[in-house]
Protein backbone atom coordinates (compact mmCIF):
# COMPACT_ATOMS: atom_id res chain seq x y z
CA UNK A 1 0.00 0.00 0.00
CA UNK A 2 1.31 3.43 -0.93
CA UNK A 3 1.04 6.69 1.01
CA UNK A 4 -2.22 8.66 0.87
CA UNK A 5 -4.02 11.38 2.79
CA UNK A 6 -7.33 10.78 4.57
CA UNK A 7 -9.94 13.45 5.23
CA UNK A 8 -13.60 13.45 6.20
CA UNK A 9 -16.22 15.17 4.06
CA UNK A 10 -18.16 17.83 5.96
CA UNK A 11 -21.19 17.50 3.70
CA UNK A 12 -22.24 16.27 0.27
CA UNK A 13 -20.99 19.40 -1.51
CA UNK A 14 -17.59 19.07 0.14
CA UNK A 15 -17.31 15.43 -0.93
CA UNK A 16 -18.22 16.21 -4.55
CA UNK A 17 -15.73 19.07 -4.74
CA UNK A 18 -12.96 16.82 -3.45
CA UNK A 19 -13.89 14.05 -5.87
CA UNK A 20 -13.94 16.43 -8.82
CA UNK A 21 -10.23 17.03 -8.35
CA UNK A 22 -9.56 13.48 -9.61
CA UNK A 23 -8.31 13.07 -13.17
CA UNK A 24 -10.62 10.10 -13.75
CA UNK A 25 -13.37 8.17 -11.98
CA UNK A 26 -11.73 4.87 -12.92
CA UNK A 27 -8.86 2.82 -11.52
CA UNK A 28 -5.87 4.99 -10.67
CA UNK A 29 -8.00 7.96 -9.65
CA UNK A 30 -6.27 10.45 -7.38
CA UNK A 31 -9.31 10.63 -5.13
CA UNK A 32 -11.51 7.82 -3.83
CA UNK A 33 -14.58 7.87 -1.60
CA UNK A 34 -14.56 5.61 1.46
CA UNK A 35 -17.66 4.28 3.21
CA UNK A 36 -17.34 0.63 4.24
CA UNK A 37 -14.04 0.03 2.47
CA UNK A 38 -14.53 -3.71 2.11
CA UNK A 39 -13.25 -3.71 -1.49
CA UNK A 40 -11.24 -0.49 -1.73
CA UNK A 41 -8.90 -1.28 1.16
CA UNK A 42 -8.22 -4.78 -0.18
CA UNK A 43 -7.28 -3.38 -3.59
CA UNK A 44 -5.10 -0.69 -2.03
CA UNK A 45 -3.17 -3.30 -0.07
CA UNK A 46 -2.56 -5.15 -3.33
CA UNK A 47 -1.47 -1.91 -5.07
CA UNK A 48 -4.26 -2.34 -7.60
CA UNK A 49 -5.83 0.91 -6.41
CA UNK A 50 -3.37 3.76 -5.69
CA UNK A 51 -5.37 6.85 -4.70
CA UNK A 52 -3.48 9.84 -3.38
CA UNK A 53 -6.42 11.03 -1.31
CA UNK A 54 -9.26 9.20 0.46
CA UNK A 55 -12.46 11.06 1.32
CA UNK A 56 -14.41 9.49 4.17
CA UNK A 57 -18.16 9.84 3.47
CA UNK A 58 -19.32 7.30 6.04
CA UNK A 59 -20.82 9.98 8.32
CA UNK A 60 -22.84 11.75 5.64
CA UNK A 61 -26.63 11.26 6.00
CA UNK A 62 -26.86 8.81 3.09
CA UNK A 63 -27.74 5.64 4.98
CA UNK A 64 -31.54 5.78 5.12
CA UNK A 65 -33.86 3.16 3.63
CA UNK A 66 -37.33 4.61 3.13
CA UNK A 67 -40.59 3.96 1.31
CA UNK A 68 -41.49 6.54 -1.33
CA UNK A 69 -44.85 8.12 -2.09
CA UNK A 70 -45.19 6.16 -5.34
CA UNK A 71 -44.96 2.81 -3.52
CA UNK A 72 -41.30 2.22 -4.27
CA UNK A 73 -38.20 2.42 -2.08
CA UNK A 74 -35.25 4.76 -1.69
CA UNK A 75 -32.02 3.10 -0.54
CA UNK A 76 -29.21 5.37 0.66
CA UNK A 77 -25.73 4.97 -0.79
CA UNK A 78 -24.14 4.21 2.57
CA UNK A 79 -26.89 1.93 3.85
CA UNK A 80 -25.22 -1.22 5.14
CA UNK A 81 -25.91 -4.45 3.31
CA UNK A 82 -27.13 -6.11 6.51
CA UNK A 83 -29.63 -3.31 7.14
CA UNK A 84 -30.84 -3.58 3.56
CA UNK A 85 -31.26 -7.35 3.61
CA UNK A 86 -33.18 -7.35 6.88
CA UNK A 87 -35.32 -4.25 6.31
CA UNK A 88 -38.98 -5.30 6.74
CA UNK A 89 -40.22 -3.53 3.60
CA UNK A 90 -37.40 -4.92 1.45
CA UNK A 91 -38.15 -8.45 2.67
CA UNK A 92 -41.87 -7.96 2.06
CA UNK A 93 -41.85 -6.10 -1.27
CA UNK A 94 -38.55 -7.16 -2.86
CA UNK A 95 -37.56 -10.58 -1.48
CA UNK A 96 -35.22 -11.14 -4.44
CA UNK A 97 -33.07 -8.25 -3.20
CA UNK A 98 -32.98 -9.46 0.39
CA UNK A 99 -32.09 -12.97 -0.77
CA UNK A 100 -29.34 -11.70 -3.08
CA UNK A 101 -27.68 -9.58 -0.40
CA UNK A 102 -27.79 -12.44 2.10
CA UNK A 103 -26.22 -14.75 -0.49
CA UNK A 104 -23.16 -12.52 -0.74
CA UNK A 105 -20.06 -12.32 1.46
CA UNK A 106 -20.12 -13.04 5.20
CA UNK A 107 -22.10 -11.50 8.05
CA UNK A 108 -19.09 -9.43 9.08
CA UNK A 109 -18.63 -8.04 5.58
CA UNK A 110 -22.35 -7.34 5.13
CA UNK A 111 -22.23 -5.35 8.37
CA UNK A 112 -19.66 -3.02 6.79
CA UNK A 113 -20.40 -3.11 3.04
CA UNK A 114 -22.62 -0.40 1.60
CA UNK A 115 -25.11 -0.06 -1.24
CA UNK A 116 -22.91 2.20 -3.39
CA UNK A 117 -19.82 0.16 -2.59
CA UNK A 118 -21.60 -2.94 -3.87
CA UNK A 119 -22.67 -1.10 -7.02
CA UNK A 120 -19.01 -0.27 -7.68
CA UNK A 121 -17.58 -3.62 -6.62
CA UNK A 122 -14.73 -4.65 -8.91
CA UNK A 123 -13.96 -8.01 -10.44
CA UNK A 124 -12.37 -10.86 -8.52
CA UNK A 125 -10.35 -11.98 -11.55
CA UNK A 126 -7.04 -13.27 -10.16
CA UNK A 127 -5.07 -11.45 -12.84
CA UNK A 128 -6.73 -8.12 -12.06
CA UNK A 129 -5.65 -8.50 -8.44
CA UNK A 130 -2.12 -9.67 -9.29
CA UNK A 131 -0.01 -6.68 -10.34
CA UNK A 132 2.65 -9.02 -11.76
CA UNK A 133 0.22 -10.21 -14.45
CA UNK A 134 -0.90 -8.31 -17.56
CA UNK A 135 -4.47 -7.01 -17.21
CA UNK A 136 -6.18 -4.56 -19.54
CA UNK A 137 -8.62 -3.55 -16.82
CA UNK A 138 -5.83 -2.59 -14.46
CA UNK A 139 -3.29 -1.46 -17.06
CA UNK A 140 -4.89 -0.71 -20.44
CA UNK A 141 -3.05 -2.21 -23.38
CA UNK A 142 -1.09 -4.75 -21.37
CA UNK A 143 -3.23 -7.73 -22.41
CA UNK A 144 -5.76 -10.09 -20.84
CA UNK A 145 -4.07 -12.97 -19.05
CA UNK A 146 -7.37 -14.74 -18.38
CA UNK A 147 -8.17 -15.43 -22.04
CA UNK A 148 -5.34 -17.96 -22.30
CA UNK A 149 -4.96 -18.60 -18.58
CA UNK A 150 -7.16 -19.52 -15.62
CA UNK A 151 -10.66 -18.53 -16.70
CA UNK A 152 -12.96 -21.00 -14.94
CA UNK A 153 -14.78 -18.26 -13.03
CA UNK A 154 -14.79 -15.67 -15.79
CA UNK A 155 -17.61 -14.31 -17.95
CA UNK A 156 -19.25 -15.88 -20.98
CA UNK A 157 -21.62 -12.98 -21.76
CA UNK A 158 -20.67 -9.41 -22.62
CA UNK A 159 -17.00 -10.22 -23.11
CA UNK A 160 -14.55 -8.77 -25.62
CA UNK A 161 -11.09 -9.55 -26.99
CA UNK A 162 -9.63 -7.31 -24.30
CA UNK A 163 -11.42 -8.56 -21.15
CA UNK A 164 -13.50 -11.50 -19.91
CA UNK A 165 -13.64 -10.55 -16.21
CA UNK A 166 -16.91 -11.41 -14.52
CA UNK A 167 -18.84 -9.01 -12.31
CA UNK A 168 -18.88 -10.41 -8.75
CA UNK A 169 -22.00 -8.82 -7.27
CA UNK A 170 -25.15 -10.56 -6.08
CA UNK A 171 -27.05 -7.45 -5.05
CA UNK A 172 -26.71 -5.82 -8.45
CA UNK A 173 -28.20 -8.81 -10.26
CA UNK A 174 -31.35 -8.40 -8.18
CA UNK A 175 -31.34 -4.64 -8.79
CA UNK A 176 -31.15 -5.31 -12.54
CA UNK A 177 -34.23 -7.54 -12.36
CA UNK A 178 -36.01 -4.89 -10.26
CA UNK A 179 -35.15 -2.15 -12.78
CA UNK A 180 -33.47 0.02 -10.19
CA UNK A 181 -32.34 3.58 -10.87
CA UNK A 182 -28.95 4.87 -9.66
CA UNK A 183 -28.98 8.48 -8.48
CA UNK A 184 -25.73 10.41 -8.83
CA UNK A 185 -24.69 13.91 -7.86
CA UNK A 186 -21.55 15.54 -9.20
CA UNK A 187 -19.92 18.67 -10.52
CA UNK A 188 -22.44 18.70 -13.40
CA UNK A 189 -25.47 18.33 -11.15
CA UNK A 190 -27.81 15.44 -10.45
CA UNK A 191 -28.47 12.45 -12.70
CA UNK A 192 -30.81 9.47 -12.52
CA UNK A 193 -29.35 6.49 -14.39
CA UNK A 194 -31.24 3.24 -15.05
CA UNK A 195 -29.08 0.40 -13.77
CA UNK A 196 -28.92 -1.21 -17.21
CA UNK A 197 -27.26 1.99 -18.51
CA UNK A 198 -25.02 2.45 -15.47
CA UNK A 199 -22.54 -0.30 -16.35
CA UNK A 200 -20.31 -0.32 -19.43
CA UNK A 201 -19.33 -3.44 -21.36
CA UNK A 202 -15.54 -3.88 -21.64
CA UNK A 203 -15.26 -3.46 -25.40
CA UNK A 204 -11.91 -1.82 -26.10
CA UNK A 205 -11.88 0.07 -22.78
CA UNK A 206 -12.24 -2.50 -20.00
CA UNK A 207 -10.74 -0.08 -17.49
CA UNK A 208 -14.02 1.88 -17.64
CA UNK A 209 -16.71 -0.08 -15.82
CA UNK A 210 -19.51 2.47 -15.44
CA UNK A 211 -20.64 5.91 -16.58
CA UNK A 212 -19.48 7.82 -13.49
CA UNK A 213 -17.34 10.89 -14.10
CA UNK A 214 -14.76 12.55 -11.87
CA UNK A 215 -16.48 13.93 -8.78
CA UNK A 216 -19.66 11.88 -9.22
CA UNK A 217 -21.01 10.44 -6.00
CA UNK A 218 -23.80 7.88 -5.82
CA UNK A 219 -26.36 9.26 -3.36
CA UNK A 220 -29.08 6.62 -3.45
CA UNK A 221 -30.84 3.88 -5.39
CA UNK A 222 -34.55 3.96 -6.11
CA UNK A 223 -36.80 0.98 -6.76
CA UNK A 224 -40.15 1.21 -8.55
CA UNK A 225 -43.26 -0.03 -6.80
CA UNK A 226 -43.56 -3.83 -6.90
CA UNK A 227 -45.67 -5.27 -9.69
CA UNK A 228 -48.97 -6.41 -8.19
CA UNK A 229 -49.08 -10.17 -7.78
CA UNK A 230 -45.49 -10.75 -8.89
CA UNK A 231 -43.16 -13.07 -6.98
CA UNK A 232 -39.37 -12.92 -6.94
CA UNK A 233 -36.50 -15.33 -6.27
CA UNK A 234 -32.71 -15.20 -6.22
CA UNK A 235 -30.85 -18.45 -6.84
CA UNK A 236 -27.06 -18.66 -6.56
CA UNK A 237 -24.92 -21.61 -7.65
CA UNK A 238 -21.36 -21.70 -6.33
CA UNK A 239 -18.53 -24.04 -5.39
CA UNK A 240 -19.40 -23.92 -1.70
CA UNK A 241 -22.34 -22.61 0.26
CA UNK A 242 -20.46 -20.11 2.42
CA UNK A 243 -18.65 -16.94 1.37
CA UNK A 244 -18.20 -17.75 -2.30
CA UNK A 245 -18.86 -15.86 -5.51
CA UNK A 246 -21.43 -17.12 -7.99
CA UNK A 247 -20.54 -19.41 -10.85
CA UNK A 248 -24.05 -18.66 -12.07
CA UNK A 249 -27.01 -16.92 -10.46
CA UNK A 250 -30.48 -15.83 -11.48
CA UNK A 251 -32.78 -13.10 -10.18
CA UNK A 252 -36.35 -13.66 -11.30
CA UNK A 253 -39.35 -11.36 -10.95
CA UNK A 254 -42.48 -12.93 -12.44
CA UNK A 255 -46.21 -12.45 -12.34
CA UNK A 256 -48.70 -15.00 -13.64
CA UNK A 257 -52.28 -14.11 -14.57
CA UNK A 258 -54.93 -16.43 -16.01
CA UNK A 259 -52.37 -19.17 -16.56
CA UNK A 260 -49.97 -16.96 -18.54
CA UNK A 261 -46.84 -15.01 -17.63
CA UNK A 262 -47.97 -11.39 -17.54
CA UNK A 263 -44.76 -9.84 -16.23
CA UNK A 264 -41.19 -11.15 -16.12
CA UNK A 265 -37.70 -9.83 -15.53
CA UNK A 266 -34.58 -12.01 -15.62
CA UNK A 267 -31.21 -10.98 -14.17
CA UNK A 268 -28.09 -13.13 -14.39
CA UNK A 269 -24.92 -13.09 -12.31
CA UNK A 270 -21.59 -14.88 -12.34
CA UNK A 271 -21.67 -15.30 -16.11
CA UNK A 272 -21.32 -11.75 -17.45
CA UNK A 273 -19.04 -8.75 -17.36
CA UNK A 274 -21.79 -6.71 -15.71
CA UNK A 275 -25.03 -7.49 -13.86
CA UNK A 276 -26.88 -9.00 -16.81
CA UNK A 277 -30.51 -8.51 -17.73
CA UNK A 278 -31.67 -11.08 -20.26
CA UNK A 279 -34.30 -9.49 -22.45
CA UNK A 280 -34.02 -12.53 -24.72
CA UNK A 281 -35.31 -14.78 -21.96
CA UNK A 282 -38.01 -12.26 -21.04
CA UNK A 283 -39.24 -12.13 -24.62
CA UNK A 284 -39.63 -15.90 -24.70
CA UNK A 285 -41.47 -15.95 -21.37
CA UNK A 286 -43.83 -13.03 -21.90
CA UNK A 287 -47.41 -14.36 -22.32
CA UNK A 288 -46.10 -17.94 -22.25
CA UNK A 289 -47.46 -20.76 -20.11
CA UNK A 290 -45.28 -21.10 -16.98
CA UNK A 291 -44.13 -24.64 -17.66
CA UNK A 292 -40.90 -26.57 -18.10
CA UNK A 293 -40.82 -26.19 -21.86
CA UNK A 294 -41.15 -22.40 -21.68
CA UNK A 295 -38.48 -22.19 -18.98
CA UNK A 296 -36.03 -24.22 -21.06
CA UNK A 297 -36.66 -22.15 -24.16
CA UNK A 298 -36.02 -19.00 -22.14
CA UNK A 299 -32.79 -20.43 -20.73
CA UNK A 300 -31.60 -21.35 -24.21
CA UNK A 301 -32.35 -17.83 -25.43
CA UNK A 302 -30.52 -16.26 -22.50
CA UNK A 303 -27.30 -18.15 -23.27
CA UNK A 304 -27.53 -18.17 -27.07
CA UNK A 305 -24.75 -15.60 -27.41
CA UNK A 306 -22.46 -17.09 -24.77
CA UNK A 307 -18.75 -17.21 -25.61
CA UNK A 308 -17.13 -19.68 -23.24
CA UNK A 309 -13.38 -19.90 -22.79
CA UNK A 310 -11.14 -22.94 -22.36
CA UNK A 311 -12.17 -23.69 -18.76
CA UNK A 312 -15.66 -22.21 -18.28
CA UNK A 313 -17.79 -23.90 -20.92
CA UNK A 314 -19.67 -25.64 -18.11
CA UNK A 315 -21.21 -22.28 -17.21
CA UNK A 316 -23.47 -22.38 -20.25
CA UNK A 317 -25.41 -25.41 -19.02
CA UNK A 318 -25.08 -24.38 -15.37
CA UNK A 319 -26.63 -20.97 -16.06
CA UNK A 320 -29.45 -22.56 -18.05
CA UNK A 321 -30.28 -24.91 -15.17
CA UNK A 322 -30.08 -22.00 -12.74
CA UNK A 323 -32.61 -20.01 -14.78
CA UNK A 324 -34.99 -22.97 -15.10
CA UNK A 325 -34.88 -23.76 -11.38
CA UNK A 326 -35.31 -20.11 -10.36
CA UNK A 327 -38.35 -19.86 -12.63
CA UNK A 328 -39.77 -23.03 -11.08
CA UNK A 329 -39.35 -21.57 -7.60
CA UNK A 330 -40.84 -18.21 -8.56
CA UNK A 331 -43.94 -19.69 -10.21
CA UNK A 332 -44.64 -22.77 -8.11
CA UNK A 333 -47.27 -20.99 -5.98
CA UNK A 334 -48.78 -19.05 -8.89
Amino acid sequence: MEMFTLSRARDLRDAIAAGASAHTAQQGAEVRFLAGGTTLLDLMKLNVEKPLRIIDISRLPLDHIDATDDGGMRIGATARNSDLAHHPLIKERYPVLSQAVLAGASVQLRNMATTAGNLLQRTRCVYFRDTASPCNKREPGSGCSAIHGFNRTQAILGTSDTCIASNPSDMNVALAALEATIHVEGAKGQRAIPIDAFYVLPGDTPERENVLEAGDLVTHVSLPAPVAGARSVYLKLRDRASYEFALASAAIVVGVKDGRIAHVRVGLGGVATKPWRSREAEQVLQDATPDEASFRRAADAALADAKPQSENGFKVELAKRCIVQALRLATQAS
